[in-house]
């Protein structure tokens, strides 16, 4: 399970009931394309939001029940009407990917968490919805994987981020491990470094095990997918560990021979 982007998400995967496909997929080409405006290609900072504004512009006209437009619109339109789906939630995802094109540094972990919660929980939310299964408890520990998934891809991926400005590291953690930008620059693996990477590592495990006993909650095929995103994002972890946090030389990622001990693991969560 690579943790990078929208790969989280589980697209039409075979454990989930057919029935749910459809909406899923829906969803995804929408936080997916959204995600690319804001991250990917040349585009500058104001075009980007522009067309961020386009998405924003065409969830108002689902919102006023005028006909949607395009091949992501008219079946997302299609499938939040079907479903009940709060449109709340695709705002607060695109609201997150406007806020990357402005805001590159967070001063500390409770904003780090602000950005989580619209730009990965309202899927585990949307997620929840569909299975019929949106309860208040259910909800706070969907937001507690979806939460440490996205840190995950944070910690994966610093070296990434780095080259394009971007820096989710709290800023209060780097002063207090005294860990220096420039260190992320030069990739200095020190015993700074490990400390800050094993802190980070830390917290973020005992927050997906938090909301690890929703699997408990799910019926069927749809709890089995989140058994295996939750061990899938527990063993980056682990990788990342096992490198002592060079996440420089050594991007954390899972192959094909990892899915066995995922799967012996989802077998007795």
């Amino acid at each position: 399970m690579p943790v990078d982007h929208y790969e989280n998400f589980p697209v039409a995967s075979l454990l989930l009931p057919k029935r749910l496909r459809r909406p899923i997929e829906a969803i995804y080409r929408f936080a997916r394309s959204a995600d690319d405006i804001a991250d990917e290609g040349n585009a500058t900072p104001d075009e980007r939001l522009a067309a961020l504004a386009e998405y924003t512009a065409q969830l108002d006209r689902i919102a006023r029940g005028d006909a949607a437009e395009g091949p992501i619109f008219a079946p997302l339109a299609r499938e939040i009407a079907e479903w009940q789906l709060p449109l709340q939630l695709f705002r607060d995802l695109l609201d997150a990917f406007a806020q990357d094109v402005v805001k590159t540094r967070y001063a500390t972990y409770d904003e780090v968490l602000d950005y989580c919660r619209r730009s990965a929980n309202p899927v585990g939310r949307l997620l929840l919805h569909l299975a019929d299964r949106a309860t208040p408890e259910n909800l706070k520990r969907s937001d507690a994987i979806c939460s440490a998934l996205q840190l995950i891809n944070f910690w994966q991926d610093i070296a990434i981020d780095w080259q394009k400005n971007r820096v989710y590291l709290p800023q209060e953690d780097l002063a207090r491990f005294s860990v220096s930008e420039g260190q992320i620059a030069a990739g200095t693996c020190d015993a700074n470094w490990q400390a800050l990477l094993e802190f980070q590592l830390a917290r973020t495990e005992a927050l997906m095990r938090s909301g690890a006993p929703l699997v408990h909650a799910l019926p069927g095929r749809m709890g089995w997918e989140i058994r295996f995103t939750v061990q899938g994002g527990l063993a980056i972890l682990e990788r990342t560990r096992r490198v002592a946090g060079d996440v420089f030389r050594h991007r954390p990622t899972l192959g094909a021979t990892d899915w066995l001990p995922i799967a012996a693991r989802a077998l007795i969560m």
